[in-house]
């Protein structure tokens, strides 16, 4: 039996008024979801540990079966990862978004849709004027980028920019932890006084970056500041070729370096789709059809789309909306009808939930749905965070999804 996994981020979602009060999943049509949650069984997941941020490098290696209080360093030196960057036993690597400021507050996590081509240039312009043997800036994906500090001290508490749309910026910039322990060169305070000078010297930089005057000049949303947070040490991952011998050879199929980064540490092979942008606008059908092809030599493929986790950010019901119906109709579809005659077990689920009237994560149990030919059925006949609470597997935590997904032989 191979195995897939179909994970829409942020899809979970809080009961909405205006849909009468249902969550999107109940709303959504979503009629190859709802028909593998009838053939197959159902649960909830607790992808949150106790004492984690629910992010989503959490909340994607725990559904991997990956215990937290073991391989937990942030999202920093994941994304070193996926980006190719090998990290020193000293280095601090931490994620630096490109962000908006507006008015003395945060506007957006992501610099106004900033697209990878021109934070390219973004980020060799402020390593030409911030970098230092000390300090380096890496291109990632649209607004999604690296800052590695030589000896900095990942004991530093820093603020996900996305968990505070419309908040004034100076009261989040970074902290030393209480008691941090000195476990590298420079102390808590030292790293978190040298983050905060590089936020403040980025705002002068950036203002009078070409991309931004001409920004301004049509009264768009400017790139106008960098964000350093969830950093940490180079991390120690079992792959999972180890864990599970089921899986000989793997893949993640994602556009965001996070994903990439979980799935290189976790041994599986990456798959680059062109047009996968991490935004409404991905290239689905792509993806659908990565997937197919994977399956052909790999025993477990991981697909990620970030759309509907962007929408809920962004407050947009009815964009949100969209996202999961095409997750339905042109991946989950499509994936299904090629391989509903072949022995593959198919999951369903989202990492978290990114409610709309929110804006940002939330740790509740996600609904997931398992899938594999011949199973018996439980009584569960819709995809929905309600109806899930019914499921035969009741709710999972830790490794447990994995271990009951695997099974599925």
């Amino acid at each position: 039996m191979k195995h897939i996994v179909i994970l829409g981020d942020g899809m979970a979602d809080w009961p909405v008024e205006a849909l009468g009060n249902k969550t999107l999943l109940q709303y959504a049509h979503t009629p190859y979801m709802d028909l593998l949650a009838k053939m197959g069984c159902t649960g909830m997941l607790k992808t949150v540990q106790d004492g984690f941020h629910p992010g989503s490098e959490v909340a994607n290696s725990s559904i991997l079966g990956y215990d937290q209080n073991e391989v937990y360093e942030g999202r920093g030196p994941l994304e070193a990862a996926s980006i190719g960057v090998e990290l020193a036993p000293n280095d601090m690597a931490i994620r630096c978004n490109i962000i908006t400021l507006e008015d003395g507050k945060i506007v957006t996590h992501n610099g106004g849709n900033l697209q990878t081509s021109d934070a390219a240039g973004l980020i060799d312009y402020l390593n030409e004027h911030l970098a230092t043997d000390r300090v380096k800036f890496y291109c990632g994906v649209q607004y999604r980028h690296l800052l590695v500090i030589r000896g900095g001290n990942k004991h530093v508490v820093c603020q996900p920019p996305h968990d505070h749309p419309d908040e004034p910026w100076r009261p989040l910039l970074v902290k030393a932890e209480t008691d941090a322990p000195n476990d590298n060169e420079l102390t808590a305070q030292e790293t978190a006084d040298l983050i905060n000078d590089l936020i403040l010297r980025s705002q002068e930089l950036l203002a009078c970056h070409p991309y931004n005057v001409e920004k301004a000049k049509r009264g768009e949303r400017q790139a106008n500041s960098i964000w350093p947070w969830a950093g940490g040490y180079r991390p120690h991952m079992v792959p999972l070729t180890t864990t599970f011998p089921q899986i000989k050879r793997g893949a993640v199929i994602t556009a965001v370096d996070l994903i990439r980064g979980i799935g290189t540490l976790a041994g599986l092979r990456v798959i680059d789709v062109p047009g996968a942008t991490g935004l409404a606008d991905t290239n689905y059908e792509g993806k659908a059809q990565a997937a197919i092809k994977a399956l052909e030599t790999d025993d477990f493929v991981y697909v990620h789309v970030e759309a509907s986790d962007e929408a809920g950010h962004d407050g947009n019901l009815e964009l949100k909306l969209k996202t999961i119906e095409y997750l339905d109709s042109r991946i989950v579809g499509p994936v299904y009808e090629a391989v509903k005659h072949e022995q593959v077990a198919i999951a369903v689920l989202p990492d978290h939930p990114t409610p709309v009237a929110y804006r940002t994560h939330t740790n509740e149990p996600v609904p997931f749905l398992i899938y594999a030919p011949g199973m018996e059925a439980d009584k569960v006949e819709t995809f929905d965070e309600v109806a899930c609470k019914e499921g035969r597997y009741g709710q999972l935590e830790k490794d447990e999804f994995m271990k009951a997904f695997m099974k599925e032989e």
